[in-house]
């Protein structure tokens, strides 16, 4: 499976947005795996469910500010870089998506257990998240060209 395939994968069987992004990263940015899960947890649906900016694009501004991490050894140049590539990729993102707002994406309310049964009932997470996720992991890969 190439990068986009596994993170669908692993998104279809119980990870959020946020962590199949950065996962999809790990062996890049020389990241440990458990370690990314648990960093990325608390992200998925618009962070901790309050749909707030898209878990998928929180993800990938993680995996930035890594590969940034990685590649400068001044922290002025770490977040210099790291804030160009952020929005270099939100504007991309936007582009392709018109919002990073997880509610505007999902045009639905998640954040109670009915919302979340809706949603599932319409496939959103099967459709707008998955979008999103492939969608991501593109941009990240151009970015890190």
């Amino acid at each position: 499976m190439n990068k986009k395939e596994l993170a669908i994968h692993e998104f279809k069987n119980g990870l959020n947005c946020s962590q199949t992004v950065l996962a999809s990263y790990c062996e890049e940015l020389s990241l440990d795996r458990p370690t990314a899960l648990s960093i990325a947890a608390g992200f998925g649906s618009g962070m901790g469910r309050m749909q707030l900016t898209c878990g998928a694009v929180t993800g990938a501004f993680m995996a930035i500010g890594i590969y940034n991490g990685r590649k400068f050894e001044n922290n002025a140049d770490q977040k210099a870089k790291s804030a160009e590539m952020i929005q270099a990729f939100n504007k991309a993102f936007v582009k392709e998506n018109k919002t990073i707002v997880c509610k505007d994406l999902l045009n639905f309310d998640i954040s109670t257990p009915e919302g979340q049964q809706m949603a599932r009932e319409n496939n959103l997470f099967g459709t707008v998240c998955v979008k999103c996720i492939k969608d991501s992991i593109d941009i990240l890969d151009n970015l890190f060209k």
